[in-house]
């Protein structure tokens, strides 16, 4: 078994993975966090849709994919923060003033769940944000502290998975989803300025 994860650049891909059963949807394509709230909203459709295929077109496209034999079976949402609702929302703090990247997103697709793509498509979260320079990478997971998430909200991963992949809770957030509080988990990619850090 071979897992490789790329950046997001083929839509169909992305649209067997994070694209809504229905095609006159007006849910999901990872889009609510990648643009604005009234974007969003007003996206209906085959609009939504067309958005997203823009995006894979973008540089840096809307997130990674991680592939098993060249099949898609699953999906990350990574790209920098400043262009992200992330840099806006209040309730995910900003602990300092690096340009990092934001992890928000994990999805497997039923039937490959179990095999390791999570933490696959953490790691290439972390190398293709690392690659496109950016100095520090942030996900924003639940700390369920071991107890059993809903896999509707799992999306956000967890803490333990993020600790697995070397990152480290750098602050507390006042979002809690499914019950439990979520938690700001950085990663140093090796270039942040440190003295910028809020202690």
């Amino acid at each position: 078994m071979s897992i490789e994860v790329r950046p997001a650049t083929v839509f169909d891909d992305v649209a067997t993975l994070v694209g809504p059963k229905n095609p006159t949807s007006n849910v999901c394509f990872c889009l609510s966090y990648r643009i604005g709230s009234k974007e969003n909203v007003a996206l209906k459709g085959t609009a939504r849709a067309d958005r997203v295929r823009e995006l894979c077109h973008q540089d840096p496209p809307p997130g990674v994919i991680a592939y098993l034999d060249d099949e898609p079976v699953g999906w990350a949402a990574v790209h920098p923060r400043r262009d992200t609702s992330f840099a806006r929302n209040r309730l995910i703090p900003h602990i300092d003033d690096l340009d990092v990247w934001s992890l928000w997103c994990l999805r497997v697709r039923p039937g490959h769940r179990k095999q390791g793509i999570s933490h696959a498509l953490i790691e290439g979260s972390v190398a293709y944000a690392k690659k496109r320079g950016a100095p520090a990478i942030e996900g924003y997971p639940v700390d369920n502290r071991g107890e059993k998430v809903n896999l509707t909200m799992a999306y956000v991963g967890t803490r333990g998975l993020f600790e697995d992949a070397g990152f480290t809770k750098a602050a507390d957030t006042d979002s809690v989803l499914d019950g439990f509080p979520r938690v700001l988990m950085r990663l140093d990619l090796g270039k942040s300025r440190k003295s910028s850090k809020k202690t």
